[in-house]
């Protein structure tokens, strides 16, 4: 299928522009620009609350938002980490989405400022991304939510950490998770799929790029090897419930297809949404695509099923 003439429309506006790739900026520069999505993810949605919170970490703590919806607590949660190729992004980044996801699950949101590459390489963000869900279940009465109807989601890099604090909660004895929310998600570091050629330039999200987040993010090249770097290759049985999001003009989307299908393998239920004419980074452009309020409408419809509350 062709491009979506909204997104046709924002990849010409962009190339007019003259935006670089990410491969071709400095680790700041490339912090900077990333923040320029905010501008495309619309208006920010109001929620019935916002808290900042801290969440104690190995060497310090992460600042970490939880969004409360309207009603009655305690709400079933969905914690959730953002994209960014493991090197960009914060939680300003991923405000709009979170307003969003509160709206369309009717869950709470809770958001997590994961330690970046390069300064933090793999295994730091899984780790820490695994310590945000232990601390969620830890306060879950404190803050109004319950502890018992978690969930973890995110997109790209952030799909790939909740993909992957799925295998640690069922290897080291939680907690349990109701559902795994994957939005386009990085599962194979170390992999060759055709959509990584068929899409490698021009969408957005480059073959080139990739490679230099991976650069980043990993010390070694043999750390692709792992599942908690790459969760395809790791044990897949006793996960739990997925929806996967692809997107048909993504690098990535035929891994995301491939975990899809082996989560099936293993006996995990999965329900593919696919949007084959959209590109990577479409979740976070609401304000400019009119495709995407539809997806969000699927992925609560989705969370509130899960979550006992549809």
């Amino acid at each position: 299928m062709p491009l979506d003439p909204q997104v046709q429309g924002l990849l010409d506006a962009f190339k007019a522009q003259g935006l670089k790739g990410f491969e071709q900026m400095s680790v700041p520069e490339a912090r900077e620009t990333a923040m320029a999505f905010v501008g495309l993810e619309g208006e920010a949605e109001q929620v019935a609350q916002v808290t900042a919170h801290q969440v104690p970490v190995d060497g310090g703590s992460l600042p970490a938002r939880v969004y409360h919806p309207a009603g009655a607590g305690p709400h079933p949660v969905l914690v959730y980490y953002h994209g960014g190729g493991f090197v960009l992004g914060n939680l300003e980044l991923i405000d709009k989405v979170a307003r969003s996801l509160v709206n369309a699950s009717g869950a709470a949101v809770v958001t997590v400022e994961y330690r970046k590459a390069p300064e933090h390489r793999w295994p730091t963000a899984p780790e820490d991304a695994y310590a945000t869900l232990l601390w969620v279940r830890q306060q879950a009465a404190s803050i109004g939510l319950d502890g018992t109807r978690l969930a973890v989601g995110g997109d790209s890099a952030g799909g790939n950490l909740a993909a992957v604090v799925s295998q640690m909660a069922r290897d080291r004895d939680g907690p349990k998770l109701t559902h795994q929310l994957l939005v386009y998600p990085v599962t194979d570091a170390g992999g060759s799929y055709p959509s990584r050629s068929e899409n490698a330039e021009g969408y957005l999200l480059t073959k080139k790029a990739m490679d230099w987040f991976f650069d980043h993010y990993l010390a070694d090249p043999a750390q692709a090897e792992q599942p908690y770097c790459s969760p395809i290759r790791g044990e897949l049985a006793g996960l739990p419930p997925a929806t996967l999001i692809t997107a048909g003009y993504d690098p990535l989307r035929d891994e995301g297809e491939a975990y899809g299908a082996a989560l099936a393998g293993a006996g995990v239920a999965v329900t593919s949404l696919r949007n084959p004419t959209m590109i990577h980074g479409f979740f976070w452009m609401k304000g400019v695509i009119g495709h995407t309020a539809g997806v969000y409408a699927q992925v609560g419809a989705q969370l509130r099923r899960a979550f006992g509350t549809a």
